[in-house]
């Protein structure tokens, strides 16, 4: 398995650009917390467990281990997101199916609107999932750990990612044009 700093290295590689990363600020979170409501139907009450067990727990709690096996500083704070992504989407499921599934495509929809203008606009690079689907579990890792690069936090690791794929920029040419 990668370690922290090769995963994140390997998805900085596509998101070099501040304005395609500012976007991934909006858009990353808007597509984690539509999961958590689009998969928080069907839920199943389990035994005396204080919570209704739906899809969404599933994905949830495997992408905190899977971050928590990572680095467990980060794991923790995606697990506090996590949770409120489990709360909002179990409040949003016990709406109406309505506003269920529109809040939930919603969401999701304009979460991968903003995704795709920061590629196609700023970035001109396709999406790091393209080429390694766990970009998808990486991303937002990312855009936590970019956050938290911004307030100082671990700058030998914000080195290292920039090390391999160069500091962020504003670029208003193709990625492409640079090589």
């Amino acid at each position: 398995m990668r370690t922290l700093t090769q995963q994140l290295t390997q998805y900085a590689a596509y998101h070099r650009d501040r304005r395609n990363i500012a976007t991934h600020f909006v858009g990353i979170p808007m597509i984690v917390v539509a999961l958590g409501v689009l998969l928080s139907r069907p839920a199943f009450a389990v035994g005396a467990l204080p919570f209704v067990l739906s899809p969404a727990w599933v994905l949830f709690v495997a992408a905190t281990l899977y971050y928590l096996v990572l680095d467990v500083p980060l794991g923790l704070m995606m697990a506090i997101f996590s949770a409120f992504c489990l709360a909002f989407g179990q409040w949003i499921a016990a709406m109406s199916t309505l506003a269920w599934i529109a809040t939930g495509i919603g969401l999701f929809f304009i979460g991968w609107v903003f995704q795709f203008i920061g590629h196609i606009a700023y970035e001109h690079r396709k999406p790091a999932f393209v080429d390694d689907l766990i970009g998808l579990m990486i991303g937002p890792l990312f855009v936590l750990a970019e956050a938290l690069f911004g307030f100082g936090w671990r700058p030998a690791l914000r080195e290292a990612i920039e090390a391999e794929v160069g500091p962020t920029r504003i670029n208003p040419q193709p990625a492409a044009a640079h090589r």
